[in-house]
């Protein structure tokens, strides 16, 4: 059988809207509610219409719920009523609210939704309360230019609101996960992210100094949160945040998404340089092997995802001292005491004079990632007995030059 017009209609809405066929027949139904009302009906009605998308026929009810006789001091005026109109909602009832005092406001009657027992009565002795009384009404002539306005804009913004709790519930269920996303223009100092089916908004502290943001550019952001407004889904997004690091390993690597490999720790300095302490329980995998890739496929493709960001994979352990050597990577260490009777967590590692530069790494970074990484606080003794506390140390500007360029080599070797 071929579509009527008013199908194709709703399918097309449906397909740029990315809506359901039942929501956006819901929001016609309420219109041409608002619409009856408008022309036909009076205030104490609440007007229910079947529509038929396929004839383009309507059937109108004034649907009412039996209740309690209540007395006429608490008998509730109608009101006026709002464009608006909640017409999906049949047993819109009055519940008892709570006064400022904290005393319990008496029950009120509301003609619009419902009929008092003794009233229901009248019509049929069968009525009980609780019953929903379903009252056919006639349709005497075309809406008015009037009523077709006022069902416009009831379809326009309930497509709207139906919309926008779509996108929240989408994006609400990604929240905390990497996903894809286009810039799309600069707002201030925020980012305007495209997200397919949303705006993102990318806040001057979630992006990374060294990146340009250019429109039409395609990245991978962090979804930092989603929240819903007066205006809509909020939706933040990240590039400086820890774990879109993660978020990346457990696209790129199969091992780390199916559970084979676990990172257990990230400690990142965006645009910079991150570690990621990473093990696993099956002996037949080599967890490093299988992050680097064959000839580094899989590392280059994160790295250039973090546009150039260093990345040191660091293989954790449960003995502290073993955890902390591999964390100084690429730096070889000699010695690493625990300091177990100090209140925090401290331990000295010892390197020859050869290595204490790689070891505390340009501008201490080396040395203060990887006290982020195990959660330990290090101290860097070198040959020459200089000590260098989280990488707080004095540094001499030939000491980062050189640590710059033993990086480098290493980077080089590997």
């Amino acid at each position: 059988m071929a579509q009527s017009p008013i199908q194709a209609a709703i399918q097309l809405i449906c397909q740029e809207k990315n809506l359901s066929e039942e929501s956006v027949l819901r929001t016609i139904e309420s219109a041409l509610a608002a619409a009856y009302r408008k022309d036909f009906g009076n205030k104490m009605q609440n007007i229910i219409v079947n529509f038929d998308p396929k004839t383009g026929g309507l059937k109108v009810f004034d649907v009412k719920t039996v209740v309690e006789d209540l007395p006429e001091d608490f008998v509730e005026e109608a009101v006026e009523e709002e464009i608006r109109y909640r017409t999906t909602q049949t047993n819109d009832r009055l519940e008892s609210a709570v006064v400022e005092d904290g005393e319990e406001a008496p029950r009120k009657f509301n003609p619009r939704t419902e009929i008092q027992i003794k009233d229901a009565k009248e019509l049929d002795k069968k009525h009980k309360l609780g019953e929903e009384i379903v009252t056919p009404l006639d349709v005497p002539g075309e809406f008015g230019r009037m009523a077709a306005q006022t069902a416009k804009q009831v379809i326009i913004q309930k497509i709207r609101e139906e919309e926008r709790q779509n996108t929240f519930e989408e994006y609400k269920a990604l929240e905390h996960q990497v996903i894809n996303g286009t810039i799309q223009r600069r707002e201030g100092r925020n980012i305007l992210v495209d997200l397919t089916h949303g705006t993102a908004i990318m806040p001057m502290e979630d992006q990374v100094e060294r990146e340009r943001y250019s429109m039409g550019n395609r990245m991978r952001f962090y979804i930092k949160s989603v929240e819903q407004t007066g205006r809509g889904p909020q939706i933040i997004v990240s590039r400086s945040h820890t774990d879109i690091v993660k978020g990346i390993f457990e696209s790129e690597i199969p091992e780390i998404a199916n559970g084979l490999i676990e990172i257990k720790s990230i400690a990142r300095e965006a645009g910079s340089r991150s570690k990621v302490a990473i093990t696993t329980n099956d002996e037949s995998i080599d967890p490093i092997g299988s992050c680097v890739g064959q000839r580094g496929s899989r590392i280059q493709t994160i790295i250039s995802e973090l546009n150039s960001e260093k990345v040191d994979i660091i293989l954790w352990d449960e003995n502290p001292a073993k955890f902390i050597t591999n964390s100084l990577s690429p730096a070889k260490v000699a010695d690493v005491e625990i300091k177990k009777d100090s209140e925090e967590k401290t331990a000295i590692v010892k390197v020859k004079e050869d290595q204490l530069s790689l070891a505390i790494g340009r501008g201490g970074q080396n040395v203060r990632l990887a006290s982020k990484l195990t959660g330990w606080k290090i101290d860097i003794v070198g040959d020459g007995g200089k000590v260098v506390v989280d990488g707080e140390g004095e540094e001499t500007p030939a000491e980062a030059e050189t640590a710059e360029e033993e990086e480098t080599k290493e980077e080089v070797a590997e």
